[in-house]
């Protein structure tokens, strides 16, 4: 029996790793024990159990699990669901078993023959030493190797697409991920909310979208690729639409997006450069050199570190002083933006910055009024705030799936909501005079690295591209920010 590693800190070193096999069936009547007899002699002296899942087999699968249990010389167990459970209802109902029974390991198992049970220590090494929480079997690891196999030109161009596909937007580089020979620890399986997972083929996606989430460490091995007459039940189209949009819904919560403000982002506030709204304020600021800027609610101070390197001179002001901002800014002053600005403050302000802060206060026209009586005569107000109108909230409200976010226009600390009319209409009652009007798109590089040069670097270029033009073709759909640069009446 090999020996697995104890968490840090057992007292009691290394023990004989549990190694079980859940082996999912369907109509697996002709294949179910030839595939059992080709599990290695190697292997079945250290195996701790082998469970075959029947998932409600129209065939004798059960049957024929049945004699093989009666003569095997390894421990089998031969279940039968009442009702088919589904590819990924078997495995959350064979994982289960695994944790029940205090396995440490369990490896997946096709009962059609597909993957070959020759390589199945391949998979368990890594999770025995400690090297691994997950090991996929990858049919693209060699070269060559799959079309060899007999896997059809279709399948072997749709597995490569998807997987650069999800490859791109996870920052994965996994070889393959439709492999369905796989072997897990069962402490990482416990990790994951498997229950909440599909029934479907698309759930070994999610598995891994789960692994990634919770930080877990996958590593791939090479196998061979067999492709025989077993009957495939996958529906290539509708699989291929639920695995990206597995992935999809992924890198929105992943992003601070798709409500529920389920993403594991820390609350930092995130700089728009380039195309965004910073970038903006930046060029205006440099029209202004060695100003005296008032920052209003600079946050951690970051922008106004940038506008430090300008040549002005900035006072930062918020209701928290965050760490770092004492060292980003010139001066600080706390104070809460919902109340009336301290008196001390006093009204000499070259430029006055209100970036992304009025959607934060309950009454966003009493504290526009209170800082532009900061900016001195001839002095110029900057103000910023997200587009409720933009296609994203619009498009969640249409669907019924209105809910905050973690950032972006649905932000869970915006209190209050602007359209274009309505921040114009607001500007218009505040007695404050339009000089000039930005509107800027998606900032989609703060989600991706539009920078590199690679397939994701490409495609959020493209995107960016695309934005921008359909931002000047219809500015009330696609801005995501209105920017305004303001002089006092």
């Amino acid at each position: 029996m090999q020996s697995i590693e104890e968490p840090v800190g057992s007292s009691d070193g290394p023990r004989e790793a549990r190694i079980g096999v859940l082996v999912v069936a369907y109509n697996a009547a002709s294949t179910l024990e030839k595939t059992l007899k080709r599990l290695p002699e190697s292997f079945l002296d250290v195996v701790d159990h082998v469970m075959v899942c029947d998932d409600a087999s129209a065939d004798d699968t059960y049957e024929i699990g049945l004699r093989f249990r009666d003569t095997a010389k390894f421990p089998i167990t031969v279940v039968k669901h009442e009702r088919n459970l589904g590819y990924g209802g078997n495995q959350k109902a064979g994982y289960q078993w695994a944790k029940d029974h205090g396995l440490d390991v369990v490896v997946l198992l096709h009962g059609d023959g597909q993957y070959a049970p020759e390589c199945i220590e391949d998979l368990v090494a890594p999770l025995v030493s400690g090297e691994a929480d997950a090991v996929f079997g990858s049919r693209m690891l060699d070269k060559g190797g799959a079309r060899a196999g007999g896997m059809p030109a279709y399948k072997y161009v749709g597995n490569k697409v998807l997987t650069r596909f999800q490859n791109a937007l996870t920052g994965q580089r996994l070889s393959e991920w439709h492999s369905g020979y796989r072997a897990y620890r069962t402490d990482a399986l416990a990790d994951l909310d498997l229950a909440s997972y599909s029934n479907d083929f698309d759930f070994d996606t999610e598995i891994i979208l789960g692994l990634v989430r919770a930080r877990k460490r996958i590593v791939e091995v090479p196998i061979p690729t067999y492709y025989g007459d077993e009957i495939c039940y996958v529906n290539g189209m509708k699989y291929a639409r639920d695995v990206a949009g597995d992935v999809v819904r992924h890198w929105a919560g992943e992003h601070g997006f798709g409500g529920g403000v389920q993403s594991e982002e820390s609350d930092e506030y995130a700089l728009k450069d380039r195309y965004g709204s910073h970038a903006v304020l930046l060029e205006w600021l440099g029209r202004h050199p060695r100003s005296r800027v008032l920052d209003a609610g600079c946050y951690d101070g970051r922008f106004a570190q940038r506008a430090r390197a300008l040549g002005h001179h900035v006072t930062g002001l918020d209701r928290h002083k965050h760490e770092g901002v004492a060292e980003r800014v010139d001066e600080f002053i706390e104070a809460d933006l919902n109340l009336p600005l301290p008196h001390g403050l006093d009204a000499s302000y070259d430029v006055v910055i209100a970036g992304d802060i009025l959607e934060h206060v309950v009454e966003p026209h009493l504290l526009l009024a209170d800082l532009a009586r900061k900016v001195r005569p001839g002095g110029e107000l900057l103000v910023s705030v997200p587009n409720f109108g933009h296609w994203y909230p619009r498009g969640r409200i249409a669907t019924g799936k209105f809910d905050y976010d973690q950032r972006g226009p649905l932000d869970r600390g915006h209190i209050r909501f602007f359209t274009r009319d309505m921040i114009e209409r607001l500007i218009d009652d505040t007695g404050l005079r339009i000089l000039e009007t930005r509107i800027v798109g998606t900032p989609f590089n703060t989600f991706a690295d539009s920078s590199q040069d690679n397939l994701g670097g490409r495609v959020v270029r493209r995107i960016e591209r695309t934005d921008r033009g359909l931002v000047r073709v219809w500015p009330r759909m696609f801005g995501y920010q209105f920017l305004y640069r303001l002089e006092v009446a």
